[in-house]
């Protein structure tokens, strides 16, 4: 059940990240011939909307061919008025980034349905507390509640490690312990950790731990709001700080994940509830969208990149250079593929 869950929720995003591409070229005059969800032998083909419309044997990603385009042949034109080569630079920008752009808009949707789940969150309870840190020092004890830390209230545990990090000397925290108010005084160390990189990191603590107990987050309209946005933008920089600590090296290669990964993580997902899974889908989405626009020939912002060269310099590159850049994108692209699936599989076997 798990895998089936994966591949619906892999397949849901590619489509509506073609279904950009598409609605895209529509509103641009773009004639559009095929809409594929997949690729190699097209396995369910229809036609609706003077587009064929097909699923594919190979399931690791899709493709909207519009008259004039060709990844295969990026030299192949057509000079009719419906074709894709005869629009304006600033057009065809407008259909390649609207792919990625709808898979940040279907991450922020899931984002905004989870919220509407009340969605449940750390609470500040502490389970957890270090020899000699400050909490104990001060008399912390465990199943303690912290409830303010220098007036300000704290409802989460999120909340209170802000306060903590960002705190200019001594500390008045207030607790809850069983049914009564207590104040403790105290002065955070700065202490070593690991952030979500696997890096080590110092910063601002007082040496407790959670106890993992969760209570429900509940929204009106604009929190709403504000909380998908909030996650989709912190989901857009997570992705990107990680790809760009493993282009300098601060993350090894071997963390790369692949479709394996993927795959297993999304089950994994559906085991826990339709929340975490929309959560999984929202963070696959917007890694869907970034890796698109990553000025790689061969993908979106490839594509991007070489409309934004004709837009600034008035003159498109000749086709011996797009059809080498191209060439050498699938390559990285293959290659970047074959490497998450070495270290998927590497992990599955030990």
């Amino acid at each position: 059940m798990g895998i089936l869950v994966s591949l619906l929720v892999l397949s849901g995003l590619i489509f509506f990240h073609e279904l950009g591409h598409y609605l895209a070229a529509k509103l641009m005059g773009v004639y559009v011939e095929i809409f594929s969800i997949g690729f190699g032998k097209r396995l369910f083909t229809f036609k609706k909307f003077n587009t064929e419309w097909s699923i594919s044997a190979i399931p690791l990603g899709g493709y909207v061919r519009m008259k004039g385009q060709d990844d295969s042949d990026p030299t192949k034109k057509s000079d009719d008025s419906d074709s894709y080569t005869t629009k304006t630079p600033l057009q065809k920008i407008f259909i390649l980034f609207s792919g990625p752009a709808f898979n940040f808009l279907i991450a922020f949707l899931c984002y905004f349905i989870v919220a509407l789940g009340e969605p449940p969150i750390l609470s500040p309870v502490i389970g957890g507390i270090i020899k000699n840190s400050p909490a104990e020092i001060a008399g912390f004890d465990i199943n303690d509640t912290i409830v303010s830390i220098n007036g300000a209230k704290i409802e989460t545990w999120k909340e209170m490690t802000h306060h903590i990090s960002k705190a200019k000397g001594d500390l008045q925290v207030g607790l809850l312990r069983n049914g009564f108010f207590e104040y403790k005084t105290l002065s955070p160390k700065i202490l070593e950790t690991k952030n979500m990189f696997g890096e080590t990191v110092y910063k601002k603590m007082i040496g407790i731990a959670a106890a993992g107990v969760s209570h429900p987050l509940k929204f009106g309209l604009s929190s709403t709001l504000h909380y998908a946005w909030e996650k989709t933008v912190l989901a857009t920089t997570i992705i990107f700080v990680g790809v760009e600590k493993l282009i300098t090296g601060d993350v090894p290669a071997k963390e790369l994940g692949g479709v394996i990964s993927i795959v297993k993580l999304t089950s994994d997902a559906s085991e826990q509830g339709w929340m975490s899974v929309l959560f999984f889908a929202a963070l696959i989405s917007v890694n869907l969208g970034m890796l698109n626009l990553f000025p790689i020939p061969a993908l979106d912002g490839g594509h991007i990149m070489f409309n934004l060269y004709e837009l600034i310099t008035r003159h498109a590159p000749s086709e011996a250079v797009i059809m080498k850049l191209t060439i050498v994108g699938w390559v990285i692209l293959f290659g970047l593929m074959g490497l998450g699936l070495f270290n998927d599989i590497n992990r599955l076997f030990g």
